[in-house]
């Protein structure tokens, strides 16, 4: 097994017969931050360029945390988030659409290996892959936005779509609820559960056949299938981010009740295992007698 050169912070990179290993490392709760942000985007730029990569296989080092979400420090500076404009991006775009973006339109077939919980930017990031396998019983996704006052601004209104249909979109997006892989799995949000001893195996052997194909044939077939949304702009991250900038750089009070949240333990392994409770004790908080 090979390391990548490239020197990463928050992201460990291991390439092995056409398979590359992205191991998100970014104690404690695997929040995307700047320097997640930027370890994905370098290794998104190698990829676009290295024809030896076939498979790309994204997981979490912390078995609890596959990507909390985006960090909560960019709630309080937007600036810091903006900072993080890709060059090479669509600049109709926020930082996270295009680093999603990038990453979901790489050649390279792309797997993400689910444990634990991952929310919000987690989530998304999961779901620019091309497929998702995750831990029964141990793993957790939502989309908790609203419930800070904002939504899904870095891909999720329109990923979700894509997997899980409009109506179940909606429920999703306006609950900001917790879902397990049974419902994750019945609503198409993941491909499958498996059981947690046989998850590493699995992907492991799917990765690595898919790597062992014939050059070209998973790019022609990945091509076709994308044919199948050839009638409009899918996703349509244009319209996601003119909608997004309503409501985020957030108001007064939403930044002073994310405040809240962060003080009672937000962005903290103990305070994210149930994140939702938190971010509904912090709105309660905020609210007059």
């Amino acid at each position: 097994m090979s390391t990548s050169p490239h020197v990463y912070s928050a992201l460990r990179v291991d390439v092995d017969d056409g398979v590359a290993t992205l191991t998100m490392d970014n104690p404690p709760v695997n929040a995307i931050d700047a320097a997640l942000v930027r370890d994905l985007r370098n290794f998104v730029e190698r990829a676009e360029r290295d024809s030896t990569i076939k498979v790309v296989v994204l997981a979490g080092a912390n078995p609890e945390f596959f990507a909390a979400h985006a960090d909560f420090g960019w709630m309080f500076d937007p600036e810091e988030l903006t900072s993080l404009s890709d060059p090479e991006g669509d600049p109709a775009l926020n930082p996270l659409q295009q680093l999603h973006e990038r990453f979901r339109r790489l050649p390279q077939v792309k797997i993400a290996k689910l444990t634990g919980r991952l929310r919000a930017g987690g989530v998304e990031l999961a779901m620019a892959a091309d497929m998702r396998f995750a831990a029964a019983g141990q793993t957790w996704l939502g989309q908790p936005e609203t419930r800070m006052g904002i939504f899904p601004g870095g891909g999720g209104t329109q990923y979700l779509n894509r997997l899980l249909g409009r109506a179940r979109t909606v429920e999703v997006v306006l609950s900001g609820d917790l879902y397990g892989t049974d419902i994750a799995e019945k609503y198409g949000w993941i491909n499958r559960a498996l059981p947690p001893e046989q998850l590493d195996e699995y992907v492991d052997d799917l990765a690595r056949r898919v790597a062992a194909l014939p050059d070209g044939v998973a790019t022609a077939a990945m091509e076709a299938i994308d044919a199948a949304e050839a009638s409009g702009p899918v996703p349509n991250l244009t319209e996601e981010a003119s909608a997004h900038a309503k409501v985020y750089p957030s108001p007064p009070e939403m930044v002073e009740r994310m405040r809240y949240t962060v003080a009672a333990g937000g962005q903290t392994a103990a305070g994210e295992i149930d994140l939702e409770g938190l971010l509904d004790r912090a709105a309660a908080a905020a609210t007059p007698d």
